[in-house]
């Protein structure tokens, strides 16, 4: 399968708030994994954390694609095609 636009094109910006979730570090929340925006920085918390900001954050803004923000991960997700690159 080829790789979707939106993975082919997507940028490395630095993470907003590299010590983690930014919504939760502003509400005192918690996080099970962190996903950072290709677009914008942003820094999310994963699908398996209570609040779900990563997603939220692709609802709100239309970023199309995330990457692992894990040590040691690398992957990448497009919302958009529901691809993994």
């Amino acid at each position: 399968m080829a790789i979707c636009e939106h993975l082919s094109k997507a940028d490395d910006p630095a993470a907003k708030t590299p010590e983690g979730c930014e919504e939760c570090l502003a509400e005192g929340g918690r996080w099970v994994h962190l996903r950072r925006c290709l677009e914008c920085g942003h820094v999310g918390c994963c699908d398996s954390s209570p609040a779900k900001h990563a997603t939220g954050h692709f609802h709100q803004t239309g970023h199309p694609v995330m990457q692992s923000y894990e040590r040691g991960e690398s992957w990448r997700w497009c919302f958009v095609d529901s691809q993994m690159g």
